[in-house]
């Protein structure tokens, strides 16, 4: 039979690592009878028999055998002289099953079949791809670093599928070289045009969950549950925990003796430090939990605002606030309250904003920006470590501290 190129088609792709027979058989189908649809006009009278594992293949055109002069439509009529070439016993109102050969097709033709066989093929793969990978969102993955680019790593994993882990999605302390396996979780799959478009994410608080998951048998067995992670990647996390067995302690059971069990997790996050806190449903009590290693000495929540005063010690605000403002950032994320700290049994303070009039107001934002927002605050703090919490210049950050001492002081 005049196969050509398809039988090499048959043999490239009946033992794909992503497809199965009957649909390979499915797929061949489709495109020959596309083929004939172009060829002549239509389909529904065509048999095709198909054999991928051999590169078989049989066309029949079912006619029915008309007088002759009478073909009305070619593709579904045949005249009984025509019939009776094929087999001379043939009688007007009987069907012919006449082979079609693939050259009848012409040359073009099954050039262009080949390809949309191969085309049909890719897509299929890429939609099994996609159906995979969407199983796997939310859940860890390993890849290795194939190439790098500007703005993202392309990974590989075993079959050889791409994986993109952009710039943005990395932690701002990774570093990888080429042949590096890299951990991190599936945060999306998108179709772009028919390829899969697989998204890997580091810095998304669901692969710290799921590093929790991998690392800490507890949780992994559903002793403990994860209530709620939040993070700011590579420098700070809260992981609020939670167990309905009275005998375990959730906390404990995280990090370990002296730590040993969440090092792991610390390690991979690029030395993040992690705080593990008690979930309680007591509102008051979750926003003290959230702000430590704070000490707190009393909260006045507002439910309808979902703000928190909470109040501290001078001695504690720091601690509060923590490096940068993402204690109070990520308590505040955890909680699910806007929180503002004051310093207890101070009594006068000024907001930074009634000296707009001397401090520039993106200056003040800087202050802002690590929960400094009071006169009081910014004065309580020792002036070099201003100097590396905000991006301001050491000349702003001294100007700024002797204004307010000037103005606030006296």
């Amino acid at each position: 039979m005049e196969n050509l190129a398809l039988i090499e088609s048959f043999s490239e792709f009946k033992d794909d690592k992503f497809i199965d027979r009957v649909t390979l058989m499915a797929i061949l189908e489709e495109v020959f009878r596309s083929a004939l649809k172009r060829k002549f006009g239509s389909d529904e009278n065509f048999d095709i028999i198909i054999n991928p594992d051999k590169g078989d293949l049989e066309i029949w055109r079912n006619r029915i055998v008309v007088e002759d002069g009478a073909v009305e439509e070619p593709n579904e009529e045949i005249s009984l002289s025509e019939a009776r070439k094929i087999e001379p016993d043939f009688e007007v109102g009987e069907d012919v099953s006449e082979e079609v050969k693939l050259m009848d097709l012409g040359r073009r033709a099954i050039l262009a079949l080949r390809q949309n066989l191969i085309s049909k093929i890719h897509e299929h793969d890429n939609t099994t791809i996609y159906k995979q990978f969407k199983d796997l969102e939310g859940e860890i993955y390993t890849a290795e670093v194939h190439h790098i680019r500007h703005k993202a790593i392309i990974l590989l994993d075993d079959e050889g599928n791409e994986i993109i882990l952009p710039k943005e999605k990395q932690i701002p302390s990774d570093f990888f070289r080429k042949g590096d396996n890299v951990r991190g979780v599936i945060e999306s799959v998108e179709l772009k045009g028919n390829k899969p478009a697989i998204i890997m994410s580091r810095t998304s608080p669901i692969f710290l969950e799921q590093l929790f998951f991998q690392e800490i048998p507890e949780v992994f067995d559903g002793l403990i549950t994860i209530k709620k992670a939040v993070r700011i990647p590579g420098e700070k996390a809260k992981v609020a925990v939670d167990s309905y067995d009275d005998r375990i302690d959730p906390v404990g059971a995280c990090v370990g003796m002296k730590g040993s069990r969440i090092h792991g997790i610390v390690r991979e996050l690029g030395n993040e430090n992690i705080d593990v806190i008690n979930w309680t449903n007591n509102s008051q009590l979750m926003v003290t939990r959230a702000l430590s290693p704070a000490r707190v000495s009393s909260v006045k929540l507002n439910d309808e605002k979902k703000t928190a005063q909470v109040y501290l010690k001078p001695e504690e605000v720091s601690k509060a606030i923590g490096r940068g403002g993402h204690n109070i950032r990520l308590a505040g994320q955890l909680t699910g309250y806007e929180i503002d700290v004051f310093r207890e049994g101070v009594e006068e303070d000024v907001e930074l904003t009634e000296f707009s009039d001397e401090i520039e107001s993106w200056v003040i934002e800087e202050f802002k920006k690590i929960g400094l927002d009071t006169a009081r605050s910014v004065l309580e703090q020792d002036v070099e470590d201003l100097i590396k919490r905000t991006d301001l210049e050491d000349e702003t950050v001294h100007d700024v501290v002797r204004i307010l001492k000037e103005e606030f002081e006296d």
